[in-house]
């Protein structure tokens, strides 16, 4: 239809346009466009008189039935009902179609607990992965997070006070499962920060500990009581991640990349292109002077010798570009490395600009429960992943009595999903489990009362064939999916399909009111209505990462 309108816009004007089309309320038509108001100063002339001039040249066209024009020269379509059902058979445009896309999100560190935004990013991630597999690309999600590093050395400082020492032996003392595990790691991460920040002497040996824990990793070191340590405790974070992704229901991540591997890579490179004249010596570290392009400075390899976050993540880029060859690299964090990653980049624009073109940096703001605040994990006054799952399955069992996991986790993803990413979420665990209302369990009780119906008759499934004038709200609903999705795939934005959805099960509600299906003389007819939207609820649904049941 673009084309269409475009072709008329050439030949009346000889002006090439990209025509964009929007869906207006129903009573005005099914697609409206502002063309004439996008090439009347080009053509200096009243925007309604070109509209006018356009409309006419529609009017011909018999997928239109109706043209008007309206307002200041926007531009009204209604379509035949030949052309309305059409858009039911519309296929999905494979924006991705052999793309390899390297989507990297999540990213926990080892010995330390899943925060809430580790569960946002999560959550966020996985919906966009699955938005990009939909569009055909080959997604390979991968996890990075720091497995070397200062946070490691506190954590370990305090972990050796707690065994007394090197005695990995006594390790068998903490008791219960990897959850349990995970939380004791956390409580030492605070008091080795604590540690670091107020004691002098605790600060020098966790300096001392981290020039160890990289020693450990050179040597290979698996056997000394220090490294059983180290092994058996980054094991217990490892087994915890695993757990948490699979109770959280995600697609599982295909690679890890802990920084003990994209460290060495990362120098390398960075020294590489020191001598290149990229990066340069100041105060005996290696750093990249961002002030040129209207950055700042950041210090790669500090003066002890030792690589920072910055040239972790030009090992991390390297690595990724190494074991698949990229299309895309997608990145998504929090907001608060916007500026980091932005220097990050343009070092290694330096020298492997191709790199960065592929790459995309996606962030979002800071997730909270209504009434709270940010916290800090160095404080350990973190809001958990567990807090905010838990607050949920709270809310979810008050409301049903009946505790369930899928409706519990509808809600949280439908949640965090349904604001456009990039600002903060402010969370609120009752309004979620909602079943009335813009939520996820609300979705999911629409989809199980669509199939109740089904249940109810015998008539064949199929595809709609015919409109009746009390269809044409709903059919002109399901015919905008394939466009939503393509809109979603373009911006790799999920919260479009989030208010499709909310809208698409409005407008089935308004239709099931006052059209009955089972018993009707068109039951046959509603029924593959029915069928066609709970087809599209489910895979709107399923691309969200959210489970659409039969029975609620």
């Amino acid at each position: 239809m673009n084309e269409q309108i475009a072709v008329v816009v050439k030949n009346v004007f000889d002006i090439d346009v990209e025509v964009t089309l929007t869906r207006p309320e129903p009573q005005f038509g099914d697609y409206a466009t502002n063309v004439a108001l996008q090439i009347s100063k080009q053509l200096s002339q009243n925007p309604r008189d070109i509209a006018a001039q356009i409309a006419e040249q529609l009017q011909s066209t018999e997928d239109f039935t109706e043209v008007s024009v309206a307002g200041p020269g926007f531009i009204n379509i209604r379509l035949s009902n030949e052309a309305l059902l059409a858009q039911l058979h519309k296929k999905q445009t494979l924006h991705y179609d052999g793309k390899v896309v390297v989507a990297e999100y999540s990213d926990p560190n080892p010995f330390k607990v899943l925060h809430a935004g580790h569960l946002y990013t999560t959550i966020v991630g996985d919906s966009i992965s699955r938005l990009i597999a939909a569009a055909g690309g080959d997604v390979h999600r991968v996890n990075f997070g720091g497995d070397v590093g200062l946070h490691v050395a506190k954590n370990m400082w305090a972990i050796l006070r707690y065994l007394d020492g090197e005695n990995p032996g006594a390790l068998s003392t903490v008791e219960g499962g990897v959850h349990e595990q995970s939380s004791w790691l956390s409580a030492r991460y605070v008091e080795g920060n604590t540690a670091y920040e107020e004691d002098a002497i605790a600060k020098a040996e966790i300096i001392s500990i981290n020039q160890k824990i990289y020693a450990l990793h050179a040597n290979d070191d698996r056997d000394s009581p220090f490294a059983q340590i180290y092994w058996t405790c980054r094991q217990w974070s490892y087994d915890y991640f695993d757990i948490f992704y699979q109770e959280l229901a995600v697609v599982p991540f295909e690679k890890y990349y802990p920084e003990s591997q994209t460290a060495p890579i990362g120098v390398e490179t960075v020294k590489r292109e020191l001598e290149n004249g990229v990066y340069e010596v100041s105060n005996d570290a290696v750093v990249f002077k961002g002030e040129p392009y209207g950055l700042h400075t950041r210090v790669f390899i500090n003066s002890g010798g030792l690589p920072t976050y910055e040239t972790k993540d030009v090992g991390v880029i390297m690595k990724k570009w190494q074991d698949y060859t990229f299309d895309l690299s997608l990145i998504i964090t929090g907001s608060d490395i916007v500026e980091y990653m932005k220097v990050v980049q343009k070092s290694i624009e330096q020298f492997e600009p191709e790199l960065v073109k592929r790459s995309r940096h996606l962030t979002h703001g800071n997730l909270k429960l209504v009434g709270g605040e940010k916290m800090s994990s160095r404080k350990g006054n973190v809001l958990l992943a567990l807090d905010v799952l838990e607050a949920a399955k709270e809310a979810q069992e008050t409301m049903s009595g009946t505790p369930d996991q899928e409706v519990m986790l509808g809600a949280v993803k439908y949640a965090f999903i349904k604001t456009k990413i990039g600002g903060d979420i402010i969370y609120n665990p009752e309004e979620s489990v909602s079943l009335h209302g813009n939520s996820g369990p609300y979705l999911q009780y629409s989809h199980a009362r669509a199939h109740r119906i089904l249940e109810k008759s015998q008539s064949e499934i199929a595809i709609p064939t015919m409109l009746f004038d009390e269809d044409r709200a709903l059919i002109s609903k399901l015919g905008e999916y394939q466009e939503i999705i393509d809109v979603a795939v373009r911006l790799l934005e999920p919260h479009h399909i989030c208010t499709y959805l909310f809208e698409l099960a409005q407008e089935f509600n308004r239709y099931y009111e006052k059209n009955f299906v089972i018993g009707n003389d068109k039951e046959a007819h509603r029924v593959d209505l029915v069928a066609l939207y709970a087809d599209t609820l489910k895979a709107g649904l399923t691309i969200l990462g959210i489970n659409a049941p039969e029975k609620m």
